[in-house]
């Protein structure tokens, strides 16, 4: 817009001779106003929109979090803002330009949950969809003895007419729900692995739990033990079939090689992924009405007990293997 006020030539001072003082006056106006925009977007670049402590909206990698604002710092390249993602750890706090904030509004926070909404719906599917096919396990009965026999103990038969009243429902605590949207952020997109072996790793897991409910309710029933036996058993067979992503594949071969189970080597992070892979699994498993229901109770208190000792059970951040980085690199560039 500029270019058109100054874009005269030796050519047209005739014609600019002979304007009038009106129309003169006019053109300094126009002048002055685009100078004015200028002003007014150099102002807006430099002004400090956030405020400390002001509770905002910030993105990370491509989600939207609820934050708080600590500190403003003006740099060279305008103002920057340190920020802590509310409900998370200290060590997730960072510097972030103003590109990454949104102010709390109804319509920001609509935004927000539409958005979180629809990439965990993503996230989901990608682990739901198994490349590599169903798994051919067994699942011991809760009661003690085996599930009732077929030719084998696959789980990958037809699917029984009443499927629906089958499904089991595991309610995931929204603090796991949060922990399964960052191990697939770290795996599939900052392209990092768990570093393995995991202390404690899925059968310690399992046992503290076993230990946990015999403190509080002073007994342990034989259903109980079997029924969490079955799943360490379980998770050892399914784990490289279903638990894991393609970038984790190379990884297994290597640790399979040292243990020969993966429940020893593999922590909470794998396990958490079981819960999401389990109600579709044994809704294709031969497994008694009210078998499943006191698999569920078992199994939805297991995750509290998770959620309860999250920060001793999971990991904060994820391991860098050298070729991952590598290839990382590769694509970033």
């Amino acid at each position: 817009m500029g270019s058109s006020n100054t874009a005269l030539t030796d050519d047209d001072s005739d014609s600019a001779t002979k304007t009038d003082s009106d129309s003169a006056t006019k053109t300094d106006s126009d002048s002055d106003s685009a100078t004015e925009t200028d002003e007014e977007f150099r102002n807006r670049y430099d002004t400090c929109i956030f405020r400390e402590d002001e509770k905002v909206l910030a993105y990370h990698s491509r989600f939207i979090y609820l934050a708080k604002v600590l500190k403003c710092e003006k740099r060279s390249t305008g103002w920057h803002y340190f920020v802590h993602y509310l409900g998370w750890k200290k060590n997730w706090d960072e510097w972030v330009g103003v590109d990454r904030l949104m102010k709390f509004t109804d319509e920001n926070v609509q935004k927000k949950e539409a958005l979180n909404k629809k990439l965990m719906e993503e996230s989901m599917g990608e682990f739901r969809t198994s490349k590599r096919g169903t798994a051919h396990v067994s699942l011991r009965n809760p009661k003690g003895g085996r599930g009732k026999r077929q030719k084998n103990d696959s789980i990958c038969k037809a699917v029984p007419s009443n499927i629906s009243e089958k499904l089991v429902k595991i309610h995931i605590p929204l603090t796991l729900k949060k922990q399964l949207i960052n191990d697939c952020e770290f795996i599939t997109h900052l392209g990092k692995l768990v570093k393995l072996p995991r202390t404690p790793n899925v059968e310690d897991i399992l046992k503290m739990y076993i230990d946990y409910r015999y403190e509080k309710d002073n007994m342990v029933s034989d259903s109980v033990r079997e029924i969490f036996k079955g799943i360490c058993a379980y998770f050892d067979k399914i784990l490289p079939s279903v638990l894991l992503y393609r970038s984790e594949w190379r990884q297994y071969t290597d640790i399979v090689n040292e243990f020969v189970f993966p429940s020893k080597a593999y922590g909470a992070e794998h396990l958490l992924r079981l819960f999401v892979k389990l109600p579709e699994l044994l809704m294709r498993a031969y497994i008694e009405q009210g078998t499943l229901l006191e698999l569920q109770q078992n199994l939805v208190d297991l995750l509290k007990f998770m959620q309860k000792n999250q920060n001793a059970l999971f990991l904060s951040t994820y391991h860098v293997a050298e070729d991952v980085e590598t290839s990382s690199n590769k694509h970033d560039n």
